[in-house]
């Protein structure tokens, strides 16, 4: 299951509330230690809250799953114990009239569930009658009971990485998937995802650096289709790390939301809760460690939206919900850790998506489990539990002036015709496979086309198409064959992969084809061999001038060190490090230490002692629960390959590793310049539109902190908005508010509660996790192994807290011209050659 043991987390910064700031709070539980009332809920306008049931923890447990039954009541499931079937009181009625009855099975622990004419699926990541994974309850005398139990589907998996969601597809086939504890069944008849599947690290592999499932290979988490008897059990898609449910769209695309392993936070292999439009066979790349592949690898499949921290759980699109039609269309997602279900509106975008997303509903503590469209009433039922918590069931219903009426589910011909030509390919993933045709598409702009495309191909006998891969011309075709060959493929076609790829003009390569080619690049060497001298030299040839990148492309600078350094290109070690010592990002910086770590030769004493350096400056930042630790053992392979005398010349650089620092430390070196004020600057914004001061732009973003909470140009973190594309929707005075004056307008993503516990404390931050009756308070994002502990059972009072979470002062250390420069910056979207950064005339 995805609830998070949030150890980790940085959103917050700690503030501390007077008691009369507190008097006109509401109150956040009903009863006590009760469930989280509904007026503690925000909802869109229009929207109602109705808490159906306070589920009784001692006696009915904490609920997890929940279907709705054929004949409209909920079918719901204890995380350590039975299942309940529920006829909840009529909405706007009192929560007494809900009727729960304990169901006389020999199944529970569920963690997904789902009733149909063939009876009702419950599957389990715990110990069953006869082990994990899917039974099928059936009532064969019509008396509301069930008589009959089948093991159908056996799982090896427990726990809350386990089997999770089953849901039934358009196909009439049924639907499951499981997290990456979770071995694939030992009987599996078919498989969309060609059976190759490896690690595939280009400079190997570190585990967890806290050994969490260091063992555990891929193909990671998965989805499994099948028949409802539980035959023909075939693999749609691979590489989850924990997606704890599925859902199909109107128009019958697959999605999930996949959870992060928030212990990576602050390295480069972090990757956010996201979710993901699951496409016939397709890899997502979940690795341990540090081997998470980026959503980028052409080998792998992106994100249609990155969340950021969370733990996900329960999803369903609002589908049959009496809802606006912006929430009708919207694919729901719960948050366990931070109570927020958001809504991803999904646009068509060729054979797949795009998408945006905003909270739909949030509270504090709301621990959502899982949540379903009731297709009768068309309300939106919600449970929250999980981990022993305190459980309770809600409705969400609209009772505004919008319309209601079925909507139509958004889509234009361009999109309908690609995702025509997708599902053609995709049919291939499981029958005969037309090479032709799979050729035809190999080149398309469309990633989801000629991923279809690839995984064609691969599922073919090789010898068939191998010869023909020489008619394909357009780079992107050339690419996409190297990348099928290597995988698909044996030592001897190396060098004809190395001879068609070496000859592309690297100038002429769109960003998508150069990242694509150095993935292809990597699978060449990692699944065929070493390869020659020679052909090493003409991948030199064609890739080392490049490095660093002319406009310092984050991404693509990290992937062609990576090829660099493995082929030992004349003073790459030199240019890594001169990168490790000049980019602002912290994350970025990690990735060249770790590429670094197993390079032997092409050392000097400077660059040595610079690198090893670099691990004293590092103490300062702060990540998840392994960052310290990864952070020391790539520091310890690094000293493994030094010699005796240069451990010498390094001295204490290589002893006892640097103890943490204080990580406010450097906010003090520079000087007050004064504290700037919205009206002090907004002229000179509007005002100058070029001559600013790109470095010093680049810089100030790194001094005012933005990089600690923000993601900018692929770079930074990720626990406050991605600013990348801020200057879409905000102007530079937009901007320089939102900086000056944080607390101005705080979006409900980021919003944090305030707490009056019974001694009068004030605690302010965001719950992060919860056990049993102990809420888990993230209160500092610059401390992100620290949090306060409460007591439900102490707190009187909460309320949103008016303050941001963003820190006030940030511009304090700048003169004027940084603040403009920094404005620059972000409103050009960290791009150098961007007008505002020309010669004023």
């Amino acid at each position: 299951m995805a609830f998070r043991r949030w150890h980790t987390l940085f959103r917050n910064v700690a503030i501390v509330a007077s008691f009369q700031a507190m008097l006109s709070s509401s109150l956040l539980f009903a009863g006590g230690l009760g469930a989280t009332s509904p007026k503690s809920f925000r909802v869109p306008q229009g929207f109602e809250v109705d808490l159906v049931y306070e589920v009784p923890m001692q006696d009915q447990g904490s609920w997890v799953c929940m279907c709705v039954d054929l004949k409209g009541r909920l079918i719901v499931s204890d995380q350590y114990g039975k299942l309940y079937r529920v006829q909840p009181a009529p909405a706007g009625k009192d929560s007494s009239e809900t009727k729960v009855e304990l169901l006389n099975v020999e199944v529970g622990m569920a963690q997904g569930l789902l009733h149909t004419k063939d009876g009702l699926y419950v599957d389990i990541n715990g110990k069953g009658p006869t082990g994990a994974g899917l039974y099928r309850l059936q009532d064969l005398d019509g008396d509301d009971q069930f008589e009959k139990m089948d093991h159908i589907i056996k799982i090896d998996g427990e726990g809350e990485h386990g089997p999770h969601a089953v849901i039934p597809g358009p196909d009439g086939r049924l639907y499951l998937c499981a997290g990456n504890a979770s071995d694939l069944p030992k009987k599996i008849d078919a498989s969309r995802v060609p059976r190759i599947w490896s690690e595939d690290h280009m400079l190997g592999r570190m585990p967890d650096a806290r050994g969490f499932m260091a063992t555990r290979l891929a193909p990671g988490g998965y989805i499994l289709s099948f028949n409802p008897d539980g035959s023909d059990v075939e693999i749609v898609s691979t590489g989850f790390r924990n997606e704890y449910d599925i859902a199909f769209n109107p128009h019958g695309d697959l999605f999930t939301y996949d959870a992060d392993m928030e212990w990576d936070v602050g390295t480069p292999w972090y990757r956010p809760t996201r979710v993901n439009h699951v496409v016939s066979g397709a890899e997502f790349g979940w690795r341990n460690g540090t081997g998470k592949w980026p959503e980028y690898f052409a080998d792998s499949f992106g994100a249609v939206a990155n969340i950021g921290y969370g733990s996900p759980t329960g999803i369903a699109f609002g589908t049959g919900a009496k809802f606006p039609a912006k929430y009708q269309n919207a694919l729901l997602i719960s948050d366990w850790s931070y109570g927020v279900i958001y809504a991803v509106n999904l646009q068509p975008d060729g054979s797949t998506y795009k998408s945006t997303f905003e909270p739909f509903i949030s509270a504090s503590p709301l621990p959502v489990t899982d949540l379903v469209v009731h297709p009768e009433e068309g309300s939106l039922f919600v449970a929250i539990g999980g981990r022993k918590v305190q459980s309770a069931l809600y409705r969400i219903r609209y009772t505004g002036s919008e319309s209601t009426a079925k909507a139509s589910f958004p889509d234009n011909p361009e999109s309908a015709a690609a995702r025509d030509t997708r599902r053609s390919l995709e049919k291939m993933h499981r029958g005969e496979v037309d090479v032709n045709l799979a050729l035809k598409h190999v080149g398309s702009s469309d990633r989801g086309i000629r991923t279809a495309a690839r995984l064609a191909l691969e599922h073919a006998n090789v010898d068939t198409w191998r010869s023909k891969t020489a008619s394909v011309s357009s780079p992107q075709g050339v690419i996409t064959t190297a990348v099928a060959l290597a995988r698909k493929g044996m030592p001897a076609d190396q060098a004809e992969i190395l001879n068609r790829l070496t000859k592309l003009d690297w100038n002429q390569l769109s960003g998508v084809e150069k990242l694509e080619l150095l993935r292809a690049y990597q699978l060449a060497f990692v699944r065929l061999g070493e390869g020659d001298a020679k052909s090493r030299a003409q991948v030199i040839s064609q890739l080392d001038a490049h490095f660093p990148s002319p406009s310092e492309d984050s991404l693509l600078d990290r992937e062609l060190v990576r090829v660099l350094i493995y082929l030992n290109a004349p003073k790459i070690v030199e240019r890594a490090v001169s990168r490790l010592s000049s980019t602002g990002s912290a994350d970025e910086q990690i990735h060249y230490a770790f590429c670094l770590r197993e390079a032997k030769t092409g050392w000097t004493e400077e660059t040595r002692k610079a690198y090893f350096q670099w691990f004293y400056q590092v103490a300062t930042a702060r990540g998840g629960a392994s960052f310290g630790g990864f952070i020391e053992n790539i520091r310890q392979v690094a000293i493994k390959n030094l010699t005796e005398e240069q451990k010498a010349s390094l001295g204490d650089l290589v002893g006892p590793p640097p103890a943490p620092r204080d990580p406010l430390e450097n906010l003090t070196p520079r000087p007050f310049v004064k504290e700037w004020k919205v009206e002090d600057l907004a002229e000179s914004v509007t005002a100058k539109t070029e001559g600013f001061d790109f470095e010093n732009g680049k810089q100030m973003f790194a001094v005012a902190q933005c990089y600690k909470c923000h993601r900018f140009a692929g770079q930074g973190g990720i626990q406050g908005p991605d600013l990348t594309s801020a200057s879409g929707r905000f102007n530079a005075k937009d901007m320089l508010t939102a900086i000056v004056e944080p607390h101005k307008e705080i979006s409900d993503q980021y919003a944090a509660t305030q707490f009056l516990l019974d001694d009068d404390q004030v605690i302010t931050g965001r719950v992060a996790n919860m056990n049993g009756d102990v809420l888990m308070v993230a209160t500092n994002m610059l401390d992100p192994g620290n949090f306060t502990n409460i007591v439900r059972n102490t707190i009187t009072e909460t309320k949103p807290s008016q303050v941001s979470m963003m820190p006030s002062g940030l511009l304090n250390t700048l003169s004027d011209k940084d603040v403009m420069d920094l404005l620059a910056y972000l409103s050009a979207g960290g791009n150098p050659k961007d007008a505002r950064f020309q010669p004023a005339k």
